[in-house]
């Protein structure tokens, strides 16, 4: 929106930008299903933030949960993850991805994954997006008390549905086999619905599956949750 003086005003015009692109947040608290490595409810808790320009993509999340069954701790994990995008035209973009995990049950006790590489959406429209991604990674972690780092590919994809309404759907799924060990790989997968109940407080369902091929000894191959929480956008 422009601003201008009287006819003949020597004042600079002012223009007040209304369409510039924000940062898009939120906050989640709830309860979760576990089945795999710990079955149990547990509390969970979520903070994400986007922003898309034309030429650049943000997002930055954490999440976490914590769970006891009978004064005993059942349920650990800290998770972070944040992913830059430079777009070069419409569709295609470069990324760089890095993200961190720690399963204290998993006998996880951190691990690193980053990497950059190439996108392209196959769908970019105004409320529906489906990308896909592919790129090496470089994996450093200490699982069951041994320190590994080795050179990873990553393959991802992902779908967005956003109705009028402001409910929505999501899909997302990467794959990350080891280069020069195939059969030591990553899957991590995720779908989620989510439904509008005021202009900032939403309900949210999102079941996770996150398996590993080689797990700690002892541990279980593949964790699912299911998680149900309550969310605050601002």
């Amino acid at each position: 929106m422009a601003v201008s003086g009287r006819a003949g005003d020597t004042n600079q015009i002012a223009v007040v930008a209304t369409n510039q692109p924000v940062w898009e947040s939120s906050v989640s608290m709830g309860l979760s299903l576990t089945k795999g490595n710990s079955d149990t409810l547990l509390t969970t808790a979520a903070f994400k933030t986007s922003k898309k320009t034309q030429e650049n993509e943000y997002m930055f999340g954490m999440d976490g949960s914590y769970g006891e069954n009978d004064s005993v701790k059942n349920n650990e994990t800290l998770h972070g993850v944040s992913q830059y995008n430079h777009l070069f035209g419409e569709r295609f973009y470069g990324y760089f991805n890095v993200e961190g995990l720690h399963d204290g049950i998993a006998d996880l006790q951190y691990r690193i994954t980053l990497g950059p590489g190439a996108g392209y959406y196959f769908l970019k429209e105004t409320n529906t997006t489906l990308a896909g991604e592919l790129g090496p990674g470089m994996i450093s972690q200490r699982l069951g008390g041994a320190d590994t780092t080795y050179a990873t590919l990553r393959l991802a994809e992902h779908f967005e549905r956003k109705f009028d309404n402001g409910a929505r759907v999501w899909e997302k799924v990467e794959f990350l086999p080891q280069v020069n060990k195939l059969r030591n790989f990553l899957v991590n997968a995720e779908v989620g619905a989510e439904a509008s109940l005021t202009k900032t407080f939403s309900l949210r369902v999102t079941l996770q599956d996150n398996f590993i091929n080689q797990p700690a000894p002892g541990r279980k191959s593949n964790d699912v949750r299911l998680i149900s929480s309550l969310v605050y956008k601002f």
